[in-house]
């Protein structure tokens, strides 16, 4: 027995030389740091593993009609870190293998057997296993499928007892070791995926603090140095903002790299326009007909700014490597896009109209408070580290409440998109002040469809949020309610928080309300202007309700309809 443990230890050794080999290799680091796997993908770490274990096969020892192995580590590794399927293909093939590989051993079959039942059950077996006991789910399933492998050898051959009585210790030991070690391994790549994800927010909102002030007069100038952010920031050679029709801005690395023209006559830049979706240039010829005047660029991305579901234009990063191109700055481009396409269409609202009439949806849009936005910044920033997926979510949060504010229009939304932003908005507090807000939501699905001024449940929940829960640290919920009425729907907030003070309802009412009150006051005065009735503010014993009626069918166009 202790020499067959020697001797699996010497294999050992060559099978982790082979694992951190492997954790160098471009292709299969690119290949986990993708999220969403293709078939190709799968295939080929399926193909990868099977290789890995049939190497198991090869380097095991001949003993007494078997070949004490490896074998199963790779396969194992692969069905828990990549699921059953890619573990299911690696252990086919390395069973296959297995199979003729001393044609005619008494062992073959239930070897072979037991691979393909380790690469599919492993990944099943460890489906629900938090990180912290990973290692114990994947030595659970080495003593299974060793075991399992076991009883088919005693089953299928006569000296099966004995065979498996001096092999059987060996490789349960030696095998949990090595995946213990080769799970490391691995994990130390998707470690590095989750550093770079937590690089990839801190650059995007490196990039959001110091591009912004250039945005607040957007011009060929502002949006150059713009470009030479991005451009520095990405050690990129050059950076193109576009408009749907010209190049609007750049910055080149090389000075003597200039724009020829203004039109856009790059080919793939047009396809990104006219398609919407993002292009990655990865040789010299494909960059070969481009906008520059001097070329020496070997890469690109081009990316689509979409705002409202139209292409408004494109960025394109230019890199003089295609090592370059990488899921990690392709994803980080997607981001700056997105952050781009918003940013600009703020820039262009230099100056906001003085409210006419109290109750025009327009005063809404002008309470995207600077301390929100601010709090929201610096709360995103204190996830980048410690939790790079929230701060990822928190921005596309924060992008999907600036565009709301900035692309609603007088005329009805859905109460579903109205949901959207409360939701957006809701997210944002949330991962300031935690357990202390809570939102619960009752609305039937039926009275999802229905058609609301908008801007007129989210401005009611941030009240609630700020003026009754967090104003006196009171209450800690908001509830949402729909009522469908049959010829209307009746919408009902309400808290539990401080209450809202008597005199300010009887403000309301009167409509003396003052300037800071605006927020409540507007809402009341559209939805009493549109539909005839004002809505119906209460102080509770425990907090504020407001309630009102949406007529089911109701319409109107801006400041026209009554």
């Amino acid at each position: 027995m202790w020499e067959l443990t020697r001797g699996l230890i010497g294999n050992l050794g060559y099978s982790i030389l082979i694992a951190f080999t492997m954790s160098k290799s471009r292709t299969l680091q690119k290949i986990v740091d993708t999220d969403k796997k293709s078939n190709k993908d799968i295939i080929t770490l399926g193909i990868i593993f099977g290789i890995y274990g049939i190497f198991g096969t090869i380097m095991g020892i001949d003993y007494k009609g078997s070949v004490v192995n490896i074998r199963n580590i790779p396969i194992i590794v692969s069905s828990i870190t990549f699921g059953p399927i890619v573990g299911g293909i690696a252990g086919t093939i390395a069973g296959i293998h297995r199979l003729i590989y001393n044609m005619g051993q008494s062992t073959a079959l239930a070897c072979a057997i037991s691979t393909i039942f380790s690469g599919i059950a492993s990944g099943f077996l460890c489906k629900n296993k938090q990180s912290s006991n990973e290692y114990i789910y994947s030595v659970f399933s080495v003593v299974v499928t060793e075991s399992i492998s076991m009883i088919l050898i005693c089953l299928t051959n006569d000296d099966g007892v004995i065979i498996v009585n001096d092999i059987f210790i060996p490789m349960v030991i030696i095998n949990s070791i090595g995946i213990i070690i080769i799970i490391t391994i691995v994990n130390s790549i998707l470690d590095e995926k989750e550093k770079l994800a937590g690089e990839q927010a801190r650059i995007t909102l490196d990039i959001a603090n110091k591009t912004l002030p250039y945005f607040k007069e957007v011009n060929e100038e502002s949006l150059s140095r713009v470009c030479e952010i991005i451009r520095s920031s990405l050690g990129s050679e050059f950076v193109v903002l576009t408009d749907d029709k010209e190049i609007l801005a750049y910055s080149a690395k090389n000075k003597n790299i200039k724009i020829m023209h203004k039109i856009i006559v790059n080919d793939y830049t047009k396809r990104v326009i006219e398609t919407g979706h993002a292009i990655t240039l990865n040789n010299k010829r494909e960059n070969a007909k481009t906008d520059l005047m001097e070329n020496s660029i070997k890469s690109s991305i081009i990316t689509p700014l979409i705002y409202y579901e139209k292409v408004i234009g494109t960025l394109k990063i230019s890199f003089n490597n295609s090592s370059y191109i990488t899921e990690r700055n392709r994803s980080l481009a997607e981001g700056l896009s997105t952050l781009i396409s918003t940013q600009l269409q703020l820039g262009k609202i230099k100056k906001l109209e003085e409210m006419a009439h109290k109750a025009e949806i327009r005063a809404l849009q002008t309470q995207i408070h600077p301390h929100f936005l601010f709090n929201a910044l610096h709360t995103i920033t204190s996830f980048v580290r410690i939790n790079p997926d929230m701060a990822r979510e928190l921005i596309v949060n924060l992008s999907d409440y600036l565009r709301f504010n900035l692309e609603v229009k007088d005329n009805l939304i859905e109460l579903q998109k109205e949901l959207e932003q409360v939701k957006a908005y809701v997210a944002i507090e949330k991962a300031r002040f935690g357990d202390k807000i809570q939102i619960n939501y009752d609305i039937p699905k039926e009275c999802m469809n229905i058609k609301i001024p908008p801007l007129t449940i989210e401005p009611l929940v941030e009240n609630a949020i700020k003026h009754g829960i967090l104003k006196n640290r009171v209450g800690r919920n908001v509830w949402i309610r729909c009522i469908d009425e049959s010829e209307s729907c009746k919408i009902i907030i309400e808290d539990d928080g401080c209450g809202i003070d008597e005199n300010i309802i009887n403000q309301i009412y009167e409509e003396t309300i003052s300037d800071n009150k605006i927020g409540l006051y507007n809402v009341y005065s559209r939805v009493k202007l549109i539909y005839g009735k004002a809505p119906i503010i209460e102080r509770l014993n425990n907090g504020t309700r407001i309630s009102f009626n949406i007529n089911k069918g109701d319409g109107y166009e801006g400041n026209n309809s009554r």
